[in-house]
């Protein structure tokens, strides 16, 4: 008995921290340098302040991840219900042309940025990058609403963007 209930505790002090919602991003990530797709660098902060003003959903991804592409529908369909929303693209691919061909073969509409390290590397370590598709939700402010989405949770994205709207 003594065992179940430290398991449970576990359980609940684990998912206690996967729902764990974030207000800010650190500074690390901050300053974190992305590629544009004209192979310049730009910091995340810089990202973020182009896009201020506007409900903004930024979407990690990568052209190899399969549940990436089966969400692309959805992501698509997110767009033409909340037009007036700002959609940026950070991928997680491991070559530029890869990331190139991605964007180009499923027709992603928004801003798109590479991190060359990949899901492993620093820009995904800054924001906690454990799976892809990885979608945060920001109010005009700049303030995180959603932190941690996933390819499921489009309902509860959607309900987000339609109460900042």
């Amino acid at each position: 008995m003594k065992k179940i209930a430290v398991i449970l505790v576990v359980i609940m002090i684990a998912f206690a921290f996967s729902t764990f919602q974030k207000e800010s991003f650190s500074k690390e990530s901050l300053d974190q340098k992305l590629i544009t797709p004209e192979n310049t660098e730009i910091t995340f902060k810089e990202i973020l302040k182009k896009h201020h003003g506007k409900p903004t959903v930024i979407e990690i991804w990568a052209s190899w991840c399969g549940d990436c592409v089966k969400a692309m529908p959805k992501v698509k369909e997110m767009q033409a219900a909340n037009p007036n929303v700002d959609y940026v693209f950070i991928s997680m691919d491991k070559a530029f042309d890869k990331w190139h061909s991605g964007i180009a073969k499923h027709e992603l509409k928004g801003d798109h940025y590479w991190a060359t390290g990949g899901m492993k590397g620093t820009f995904g370590k800054s924001i906690d990058l454990d799976w892809i598709p990885r979608y945060i939700v920001l109010d005009g402010k700049g303030k995180i609403q959603i932190y941690r989405a996933i390819e499921t949770d489009f309902d509860k994205i959607n309900k987000t963007l339609k109460n900042l709207q």
